[in-house]
């Protein structure tokens, strides 16, 4: 029989949330939150996206991102501009200040997550972002019981 781990649900959810709100912390002076950070992250990375893709990516409906947007181009993070190959849709690009602020949000990430994995040895490290991805990797597929992917926030709601 395997092992069962109690509350795994409540358990990745509260690393997460302790993660990103020391992030948040850190950055503070930057005036961005957690979801601003997740959605310029995913632009400093991927480059240029969709508000549709977007929204997905912060599992939001894409009238909570627009106003995302809204306030994250009125602070010069980002902006909107005429998508390439579809005159009707709009793309989203991070801006020079963004660009330029990436470097130090990458420092903060790297202390911080040195500091969550404090005490864990390399090994226990590979292990355990092997078993993340196997996690990741097994909830990709569709919920036979349901039909239809169910996502980690509504997940999150039932643990």
């Amino acid at each position: 029989m395997n092992h069962r781990i109690e509350k795994l649900g409540s358990l990745l959810q509260d690393a997460a949330r302790r993660i990103w709100t020391r992030f948040e912390q850190r950055t503070a002076a930057h005036g961005l939150s957690a979801a601003q950070w997740r959605l310029l992250g995913h632009l400093l990375r991927e480059g240029p996206s969709t508000q549709t893709a977007l929204a997905a990516l912060l599992e939001i409906e894409p009238i909570s991102v627009s106003r995302l947007i809204d306030r994250m181009e009125q602070g010069g993070w980002l902006r909107r501009e005429a998508h390439p190959e579809d005159r009707r849709a709009r793309i989203v690009v991070a801006t020079d200040k963004a660009r330029a602020v990436a470097p130090e949000a990458k420092e903060i990430v790297a202390a911080l997550y040195d500091e969550a994995l404090a005490g864990l040895t390399d090994d226990d490290r590979r292990v355990l972002q092997a078993a993340l991805l196997q996690i990741i990797e097994n909830l990709k597929a569709t919920d036979p019981g349901k039909g239809s992917e169910m996502s980690s926030a509504r997940l999150e709601t039932q643990t």
